[in-house]
């Protein structure tokens, strides 16, 4: 443990990540290659909370704007987080890593449902735990869920696990002179709208003084995060 930054941190990873190269669904292999970067840095003694978000699945905000009721799309997208944190689940433990998935909604038979202390419980016994569901409540996004549950749990860093390096100037996926951010400020990413995380998820953070790092989760950038390696951008108050 001397050896890691952190001790306990919360990673966020999106729906659409777990879809690979396909546009929805999820795609086995690239589960199982994200799965493999967390088991590395739970192997060295971190502790590691997840939420995920459900997009390749269902996207409740666009559904609103396309004319269904916002509550109900909401409610059927913190569903797909749930067939999402299944997945990882499953992946993990194929390769001896325990894992508890702790659900804002209940479902018993699938499920535990999220309980702060038992959550809390279960990292201190090295499990990982998988926060689904969101906040359990519509209009608040799996960003917010992904702070929310990062203060709760009394984490001392949120990562962010992304396709691209870091935070960016512009869409480096469109422009090749986007420059991307080694470190920015709270108050300037919400100024900017640099689209790191929603604005009550950034506003949270900078309350609790938490930092939220954002990096490549496809190229050994997690583990090199804990270990106090300078990558990715991190937005913080310093």
């Amino acid at each position: 443990m001397s050896e890691l930054r952190y001790k306990r941190v919360l990673l966020k990873l999106s729906g659409e990540a777990l879809a690979g190269e396909n546009k929805f669904g999820i795609d086995p292999q690239t589960v199982s290659k994200i799965c493999e970067e967390i088991a590395e840095v739970v192997d060295m003694g971190l502790q590691v909370a997840l939420v995920i978000g459900g997009g390749n699945i269902f996207r409740g905000l666009s559904s609103s704007a396309k004319g269904m009721d916002r509550s109900s799309a909401d409610y059927m997208g913190m569903l797909a987080t749930v067939l999402n944190a299944l997945a990882v689940q499953d992946a993990l433990e194929k390769i001896g890593h325990p894992t508890r998935v702790l659900s804002a909604i209940t479902m018993q038979e699938v499920c535990e449902p999220y309980i702060r202390r038992r959550a809390d419980r279960h990292l201190e016994k090295g499990r990982v735990v998988i926060c689904a569901a969101g906040t359990g409540n519509p209009y608040f996004t799996t960003d917010t869920a992904a702070a929310l549950r990062g203060m709760e749990l009394k984490c001392q860093a949120i990562i962010k696990a992304t396709k691209v390096d870091g935070v960016y100037d512009k869409d480096p996926m469109k422009h090749d002179d986007a420059v991307m951010f080694r470190s920015l400020g709270y108050v300037e990413t919400l100024q900017r709208k640099l689209g790191v995380m929603d604005s009550t998820a950034i506003t949270l953070a900078m309350e609790n003084d938490v930092p939220i790092i954002v990096c490549n989760m496809f190229k050994g950038s997690i583990k090199r995060v804990v270990m106090g390696e300078d990558v990715g951008t991190i937005v913080h108050g310093g």
